[in-house]
């Protein structure tokens, strides 16, 4: 039966069939109606064809979408995550509304440090399907990884709120909340007075060492090439170093970093050859291993080594332990910038605070917290090649003056120079963009290009990121990045690098080296519990 309205239609289409009998008017009437529901019928079914078309497109997408995800989940448990997230990301091409494709990506982002990504990916899924638990518990991760922990305990106490029997995520809730209020007494304590620094508090003379303690000892409290030969070679056994050498070290290097600028500059001779060094992260038994493979450091054998001394492996203290005895030993040919891994927040998360006060006490921890803030941020070879941790600079025109300028003896602000030069990353396009960490940004060539024509310098050399073959040279030979943690975390696979500079050109010289075998302790072993599970 037609409806109301379209009788009105069939009215008026009919009116002009004046003179006619209401026979013939009724007649005309039933055959446009009969026409009218025959388009209607073919438009109906042309509809449904379509309809069925357009769901068996969309079902085939769907498909081929989940063949996808499985590809990108093969990857990922083969430890491949870039090929994981590209594969994702194709899955979400061709499903965007899937909260579980943007929920394992976000897991992908997580493994290869890209905090930002990963956050941006927990925050869709949950937009996609606010009560797809996992979504919360990445996006808690993603914030923790940036330090951001009341917003991760924003995320666990929904959790908790859904699921009020579940063990795990109340564990969580409470860890977190835990270091929410850690971090509110930590601020009231600076606030209240001027911060005392551990070293007042120590008293070294009178700390004995016992009878029954049978390793390294400073030689009349310095450090010696045999004392650090010993120290390897105790480290290496997993012995532990007496806590009264332990903080004569760390008292001296703090004074002797504390003397230095922000930016050191430095020039190499003709005939003279400098190491330079990427990420160690508490993979100590790589560190021994690359000297052996390139000689220990001395006045004439010089190292710079590029930040990211500790957090993730678990030797982490035997590392630093070392690198602050060889710069003790020969301060004016072995240096050590800080990088991101080397403050309090990411500290505290990937393992290097757990790791000292398992080993030793909070007390010492602190200790060290005092001597990171001292560390250089940058440093210049022959005025011509420019060495940090992270990258360039969120701003075009910051000088290399400064540089010198910074204020550094302090946790690194959210922004500006200093951030940068400790978190930022290149990327293959011009510009800047958001940076993947969530800290800092990207910068292209182009601003490369700006910042070494500006400054008279030839090249940058950083470090901050894994690459399969230990090093990368982007931005038309212009940004040189070296990583030399082999098989990162024991999982990446990835080749250590190390690089060659001779005075005499300034040309970088690569050298590979592949992981060596380690003691039976897990990556993590001493990171914050929340991190070692957000991770999984």
């Amino acid at each position: 039966m037609l409806s109301p309205d379209n009788r009105k239609h069939t009215t008026s289409s009919t009116s002009s069939y004046e003179g006619r009998s209401l026979g013939q008017e009724r007649r005309a009437e039933i055959v446009v109606a009969g026409l009218q529901l025959s388009h209607f019928a073919t438009a109906l079914s042309m509809a449904n064809g379509t309809a069925r078309g357009s769901s068996e497109k969309m079902a085939e997408g769907d498909i081929n979408a989940e063949i996808l995800k499985e590809k990108a989940n093969n990857y990922f448990k083969e430890k491949d995550y870039e090929n994981a997230i590209k594969y994702y990301s194709e899955a979400l091409e061709l499903n965007p509304g899937n909260a579980i494709y943007f929920s394992n990506r976000s897991l992908a982002y997580l493994r290869t440090e890209c905090y930002g990504y990963a956050l941006a990916d927990a925050t869709k899924c949950l937009e996609i399907d606010k009560n797809y638990i996992k979504g919360y518990y990445r996006r808690a991760t993603s914030n923790m990884a940036l330090g951001k922990f009341k917003a991760a305990l924003k995320d666990y106490e929904t959790v908790v709120r859904v699921r009020p029997n579940d063990k795990d995520a109340k564990m969580k809730y409470q860890e977190c909340n835990k270091i929410v209020k850690q971090k509110a007494f930590e601020r009231a304590i600076a606030s209240d007075e001027v911060k005392r620094s551990v070293v007042d508090s120590l008293d070294i003379e009178n700390m004995m060492i016992e009878d029954d303690y049978s390793g390294p000892k400073l030689e009349d409290g310095k450090v010696t090439v045999k004392f650090m030969k010993e120290m390897m070679d105790w480290f290496k056994d997993q012995k532990k170093l007496h806590r009264k050498c332990a903080y004569q070290i760390l008292i001296q290097i703090k004074e002797l970093f504390s003397k230095l600028p922000s930016l050191i500059e430095i020039t190499l001779k003709e005939n003279e050859k400098m190491t330079i060094c990427g990420d160690t992260h508490g993979q100590f038994y790589d560190l021994l291993n690359i000297f052996e493979l390139n000689g220990l450091p001395s006045d004439a054998n010089p190292y710079l080594f590029n930040g990211d001394f500790v957090d993730r492996g678990s030797f982490s203290l035997e590392v630093i332990l070392t690198l602050f005895g060889f710069k003790l030993l020969f301060p004016d040919s072995f240096y050590l910038l800080r990088g991101n891994h080397e403050t309090d927040n990411m500290n505290q998360m990937y393992g290097f605070e757990g790791e000292v006060k398992a080993k030793y006490t909070a007390q010492m921890f602190q200790l060290f917290s005092e001597v990171f803030q001292w560390l250089p941020l940058a440093q210049c070879i022959n005025s011509k090649v420019l060495v940090m941790h992270g990258g360039l600079f969120s701003e075009d025109g910051v000088t290399l003056d400064d540089l010198r300028k910074i204020d550094r003896n302090r946790q690194p602000p959210d922004s500006g120079p200093m951030c940068d030069l400790l978190w930022s990353d290149p990327q293959p396009q011009n510009g800047r963009s958001v940076s993947k960490r969530g800290v800092s940004c990207q910068f292209g060539p182009d601003v490369t290009e700006r910042f070494l024509e500006q400054n008279k310098l030839d090249y940058i050399i950083r470090s901050h990121e894994v690459k399969a073959e230990g090093y990368e040279v982007t931005h038309s030979g212009k940004c040189i990045t070296v990583f030399s943690a082999p098989n990162y975390c024991d999982q990446m696979g990835n080749k250590g690098a190390y690089i060659h500079l001779r005075g005499s050109d300034l040309k970088p010289v690569f050298h590979q080296f592949i992981a060596v075998p380690h003691p039976n302790v897990k990556p993590m072993a001493y990171a914050n519990s929340l991190m070692q599970m957000g991770m999984m």
